[in-house]
């Protein structure tokens, strides 16, 4: 793996937390996530779920899509992925199956996380490709970000006013 300076995950972070804003801005769980190859952004993606109507439209889906377009490849090899939620069992299994060299995340999920929480795919020894897990970068902002969205949802649900969001 190509040697970053913290500096760098924390840049990579910050970008993935701006795809999760952005998410966020339209109404969808904040999850964002870019895809790192040779020093440079290859792909991007926020969860979209709601707005496409589809289950599998997770931020690491659409960012993996768009790399695999950039490079030409479905072999995502040597890229890190950076996202702001642990991935989910599928979000792993796509990150498996793309050859994905590292992922970094920042919150832990409690219950769908496969990079170590419930479960850790991304290094299981049955499956031909592993990939090197690095969780907790920015858990802070990203976690605050996802706890905001979900209080907020529960407010509407029961018409309880949200004061970090009422203008």
């Amino acid at each position: 793996m190509p040697t970053m300076s913290e500096d760098n995950h924390l840049h990579y972070m910050q970008s993935a937390l701006r795809e999760a804003q952005e998410a966020l801005e339209q109404g969808e769980v904040p999850v964002g996530c870019v895809i790192v190859h040779e020093g440079r952004i290859i792909g991007r993606g926020f969860n979209q779920r709601e707005h496409l109507q589809d289950p599998t439209a997770h931020a690491e889906i659409i960012a993996i899509t768009a790399a695999a377009a950039t490079l030409g490849s479905w072999r995502l090899e040597n890229a890190q992925l950076y996202v702001t939620l642990e991935p989910c069992p599928m979000c792993a299994g796509a990150i498996i199956l793309s050859r994905i060299e590292a992922v970094f995340f920042g919150a832990s999920d409690p219950k769908a996380g496969c990079c170590g929480t419930l479960m850790n795919l991304l290094q299981d020894t049955r499956f031909n490709h592993r990939t090197a897990v690095f969780g907790g970068l920015m858990k802070e902002e990203c976690g605050n970000l996802l706890s905001s969205f979900f209080k907020s949802v529960r407010n509407k649900s029961t018409g309880q006013r949200d004061d970090n969001n009422s203008h």
